[in-house]
C-alpha cells in the first residue's frame, strides 16, 4: 500500500516538466527558462484580484479605527513580509507599528534560516502576545506551501481574540484558507527547481503586498495624484525628493522659492502644497488638511481649487 504524503497535493512541490534537464543547460539557457516562468506570476495574480480587493477593503475598515497590519510568516515569506513592511515608514510617513511583521525565529530569522521554528504553533501565539495584538489589528500570514503550522498557530490566536485575519497561499485549498476571513491562494504551480518557493511563490507574495500595502496607503491619503505626499524628508536624499515631488505637485521650479514654501510648511509636503495650490497660509492648510483626514485633493475641493 503506497503511504500518503500530503506534500502530493501542492502544486509547488511537484516536478516542473519543463525543466527536469535544466541541470544539462547552458547558463543562457537556465536564465531564459526561469524568466519565462516568473512571466507567469503577475497573471497568476491577476487571477486572485477579487481576493486582493476583499483584503484591502477589509484591512481599510479595521486600520480607519486605528488598528494595525501584521503580517506573520516563516523562512522567504516572513522575510518578504519585513521586506514589505520595513519600507512602509519611510516611503509613506507612517508610524512604524501601522504596518509590521513578525517571522517565526524572530529578528535572527531575518539573516540566519531557522526553519524548525515554523513548526510551532503556540510559538505564534506567544509571539502575537508579545507583539501586543489587539481586536482592532489585522493579522496576514504567509505561505508558499499554504500549510505552515506557524501560520495557522498566528490565526487561531488572532480569531480567539477577535482580530481580522487574512491568508496568503500559493497554493489552492490551503489549509490557512480555512482559518482565515478573508484567503487569497495564487496558484503559481510548479517551480524551476522543484519546491524552490523562493523563486515563483515568492515573487508572487512580494507582488500581491505590494498592491496591498501601496493601496492601503492611497486609501488612507498618503498619496494625491500619484505623488508620495506624506513623505518625512529625514535624509538627504529624502529631503531632495520632498522637494522634488513638491514641485511636480505645484508646479515650482524655483528652487529658493520651493525651499520657503517648505520652510512655512515646516517641512511638511502635504501642507506646502495646499498652501501653494489653495493659496493659503499654513494654518489654513493644516486646517483643511485636519478637516479631510490628510487628503490633500479632499482638502483642496474644501478651498474651491479644482484638483
Amino acid at each position: 500500500m503506497t503511504s500518503y504524503d500530503p506534500l502530493d497535493m501542492l502544486t509547488t512541490e511537484k516536478i516542473n516538466p519543463g525543466t527536469e534537464e535544466i541541470d544539462t543547460w547552458d547558463t543562457e539557457q537556465v536564465l531564459q527558462c526561469i524568466n519565462q516562468l516568473d512571466q507567469e506570476v503577475p497573471m497568476k495574480v491577476a487571477q486572485a484580484i477579487p481576493q486582493i480587493t476583499a483584503a484591502v477593503e477589509y484591512i481599510l475598515e479595521r486600520f480607519n479605527r486605528g488598528g494595525r497590519l501584521v503580517y506573520v510568516g516563516a523562512g522567504t515569506s516572513g522575510r518578504i513580509g519585513n521586506m514589505d513592511a520595513v519600507e512602509c515608514p519611510p516611503t509613506y510617513g507612517i508610524e512604524r507599528d501601522r504596518i509590521s511583521a513578525l517571522i517565526a525565529g524572530g529578528k535572527d530569522a531575518l539573516v540566519n534560516a531557522n526553519e524548525g521554528i515554523e513548526d510551532s504553533a503556540e510559538r505564534a501565539a506567544n509571539d502575537l502576545k508579545e507583539f501586543g495584538l489587539k481586536e482592532r489589528d489585522v493579522v496576514l500570514v504567509i505561505a508558499s506551501s499554504g500549510r505552515t503550522p506557524y501560520c495557522v498557530g498566528a490565526l487561531k490566536y488572532a480569531t480567539a481574540i477577535g482580530a481580522g485575519t487574512i491568508s496568503l497561499a500559493c497554493n489552492l485549498l490551503a489549509v490557512i484558507s480555512r482559518h482565515a476571513q478573508v484567503a487569497i491562494e495564487v496558484d503559481t504551480g510548479p517551480e524551476a527547481i522543484m519546491g524552490s518557493t523562493r523563486m515563483k511563490g515568492g515573487t508572487a507574495q512580494k507582488l500581491v503586498l505590494n498592491m496591498i500595502s501601496t493601496s492601503i496607503m492611497i486609501r488612507t491619503g498618503k498619496v494625491y495624484r500619484n505623488l508620495m505626499v506624506n513623505i518625512q524628508g529625514t535624509n538627504e536624499k529624502l529631503h531632495k525628493r520632498v522637494k522634488h515631488i513638491v514641485k511636480l505637485a505645484t508646479g515650482l521650479q524655483d528652487e529658493a522659492a520651493v525651499d520657503e514654501l517648505l520652510l512655512r510648511a515646516d517641512d511638511n509636503p502635504k501642507v506646502a502644497i495646499t498652501m501653494a495650490l489653495g493659496k493659503v497660509d499654513a494654518a489654513q492648510a493644516l486646517e483643511a488638511l485636519r478637516e479631510h483626514d490628510g487628503y490633500v485633493r479632499r482638502a483642496l475641493g474644501s478651498l474651491s481649487v479644482e484638483s
